[in-house]
């Protein structure tokens, strides 16, 4: 019996691997030119907010240093996403799907409607709040975006890659909510008035970043874990609690230094460009990773094919298929090893996806369901977790179980 079959689809298997290797390079970029975005108006809401509290007497000049240093970036991202619209043959689409087109067109339709956004703040004709609602809600279909690339990144066989990606999807979620606590914290002081609610978001700001940041600490390698602990002591990360201090201890209606917003800012955004610095080392590394893995898929290709292709023109012997069959064997066999010693990293990505995922959907059907905000559907979560002594994803799983009224109930007790 020939062996022609089996060798054309190891043959194939390795060609569909070095495909699966280009795709994840092109996801990376993409992941890339959305974390630079979202960086970008991070800063932008921080500084808009400043200036809306202040009547525009504060940060005018940052505001629009923001804007135009984050200009590239943003370009770039929609460009990047509007090419995706455009018709492909077939195979190329396979690394795209509908949700992830829905993701894409949601991140566009928030770009276009930026400027108008921003001729509003400029003219103060929005409301504080409002505008780093906005800019929220914009970053966090990003966001939605990073996550739902990064979840259909995680190729079989490549845990150098897989793992460094939970690691910056959660330390991007991290950010974020350190950017949020920035512009929330900036409006309070430039307003000069503490507020309960505000101080309630930003406590809530604070222990989002704490759980993001663990999960981030669980799959980053030894020198980021380490880089972020020095982080975590330094200097920098005391000038921030002090002033955190100062807003979460005040009684709400007390008058605040308004001239503090600027010493609020610069902490806070000292510890972002911190956080930032090495999401940029993430994906320094994951791009390194894809061209090795991408150089290594290509090679393997070229040895498998010089391998058949010497197989077939050897001369026959008693038992002319014994070697080709063996060799075919032992390649399967090597193929299969490797992807087994790699499987239990693939699973815990996986899992750390998932289980975000879900405490996701959580707090959107409370919020849905019980018309709560983002941040009092969290604390619902958190204080039915505490109470019960459970797993966060343990009382998530359990309310979206739970008819609306049991919830209630349930938080009520």
């Amino acid at each position: 019996m020939s062996t022609a079959p089996a060798t054309r689809l190891v043959l194939r298997a390795k060609r569909l691997e070095m495909q699966a290797a280009r795709r994840l390079a092109a996801r990376i970029a993409l992941v890339d030119a959305l974390r630079e975005c979202i960086h970008a108006l991070q800063h932008e809401r921080g500084a808009s907010s400043v200036y809306l509290a202040s009547g525009g007497a504060r940060f005018a000049d940052e505001r629009r240093a923001a804007i135009d240093a984050g200009a590239p970036a943003l370009a770039g991202l929609h460009a990047l996403l509007a090419a995706q619209g455009e018709e492909r043959p077939d195979e190329a689409d396979a690394d795209v799907d509908a949700a992830m087109l829905g993701l894409m067109a949601s991140v566009l339709l928030g770009l276009e409607a930026l400027p108008a956004q921003r001729a509003a703040i400029e003219a103060r004709q929005t409301h504080t709040q409002d505008a780093i609602a906005a800019f929220t809600q914009r970053i966090a279909g990003m966001v939605r975006l990073l996550s739902h690339v990064a979840d259909a990144s995680l190729l079989p066989g490549v845990p150098s890659v897989s793992r460094p990606l939970v690691a910056l999807l959660h330390l991007v979620q991290a950010k974020e909510a350190a950017g949020q606590e920035r512009a929330a914290g900036a409006h309070l002081f430039a307003s000069s008035q503490c507020d309960a609610a505000e101080q309630e978001r930003i406590a809530h700001l604070i222990d989002a970043q704490e759980q993001s940041l663990r999960v981030f600490a669980g799959f980053a390698d030894a020198a980021l874990r380490a880089e972020w602990e020095s982080l975590q002591l330094g200097p920098g990360m005391a000038r921030l609690e002090r002033q955190r201090r100062v807003l979460c201890a005040a009684r709400p209606g007390a008058a605040l230094d308004a001239d503090t917003s600027g010493e609020w800012f610069a902490a806070a955004s000292e510890r972002i460009g911190a956080l930032g610095t090495m999401e940029a080392a993430l994906v320094r590394h994951l791009r390194a990773e894809c061209a090795r893995h991408a150089s290594q898929a290509q090679q393997e290709l070229e040895d498998s094919e010089g391998l058949l292709r010497r197989l077939r023109e050897q001369p026959p012997t008693a038992d002319p298929l014994a070697g080709e069959a063996a060799t075919l064997r032992e390649l399967l066999h090597a193929q299969s090893e490797r992807l087994a010693r790699t499987e239990v990293e693939l699973q815990a990505a996986r899992r750390a996806l998932s289980e975000r995922k879900v405490i996701e959907r959580a707090k959107g059907m409370l919020m849905a369901r019980l018309g709560l905000t983002e941040e009092a559907a969290f604390r619902a979560l958190q204080k039915a977790s505490m109470d019960q002594n459970r797993r966060l994803l343990d009382v998530a799983e359990a309310a979206l179980a739970l008819p609306d009224l049991a919830f209630v109930r349930a938080k009520e007790v």
